[in-house]
């Protein structure tokens, strides 16, 4: 109730709270707060589940890569051949199948795993396992192995053929160190060890060229220059 007293407006003097009643509405207020807060999260949440991190994909399997090259083979004094050498990679997973390599007239085919690394020095290693039927039948393990540094390479290239005679048996290797000047140009120092032509030769030396255009790669190998010897590798092949 209110006082009137003239010029005076007196207001009703207001109860004090009681303490429970006090505490009853800060807890009202606090429940208030905590559900409102809630419900804007929940709205946030279901916009954007995760922030700033997108939903996990499938791992996608990596392509298939493909090359095949000839090898035309000169050899003064004796049979010219062809080899062939096709290959599959898919990742790591190696796939190869040669034909006229460890003799001619043979036919061999491999299957190997790929580990690579490295950042200024680059290094490959793919073992392989694998046989070859034909004029030359016999267990084939292998190994292919690159170490690059700059515009410098080396690779090698071997196998032991492991025939059901013991004088058959033998390794077969092929190296090379390269040189790339230009990135479309390879020259360098070649060597192998083979059986595949006759010649009194374990092991033949010689310089080779390469040249790529896209995805053609043009070259040549020239063993035991000057002498009686003489054998002349050509290789084509393309990548796709």
């Amino acid at each position: 109730m209110t006082t009137i007293i003239p010029g005076i407006v007196v207001p009703p003097r207001r109860r004090k709270a009681n303490p429970d009643q006090r505490a009853g509405r800060v807890r009202a207020m606090c429940t208030t707060a905590m559900v409102l807060a809630a419900a804007i999260a929940t709205a946030v949440h279901a916009e954007n589940p995760v922030p700033n991190v997108r939903p996990a994909r499938a791992a996608e399997a990596p392509p298939w890569e493909f090359s095949i090259t000839a090898y035309p083979t000169s050899v003064r004094g004796d049979e010219n051949y062809t080899s062939f050498i096709a290959i599959a990679d898919r990742g790591a997973l190696h796939f190869e199948a040669r034909v006229n390599y460890e003799s001619i007239g043979a036919r061999s085919a491999f299957v190997g795993w790929t580990f690579d690394g490295g950042e200024d020095v680059t290094w490959s290693l793919t073992p392989l396992l694998g046989g070859a039927w034909g004029t030359t039948k016999a267990f084939v393990p292998g190994l292919e192995a690159t170490v690059a540094w700059r515009a410098l390479d080396v690779y090698v290239e071997a196998e032991y053929v492991y025939t059901s005679e013991s004088a058959d048996r033998y390794v077969y290797a092929w190296s090379e160190l390269g040189f790339r000047p230009v990135e479309w140009l390879r020259i360098g120092v070649s060597s192998q060890r083979t059986r595949i032509y006759g010649g009194d030769r374990g092991f033949e030396v010689g310089p080779f060229g390469q040249v790529t255009f896209g995805p053609v790669t043009v070259g040549a190998f020239w063993f035991n220059p000057g002498s009686s010897d003489q054998v002349v590798v050509g290789a084509i092949g393309a990548s796709f």
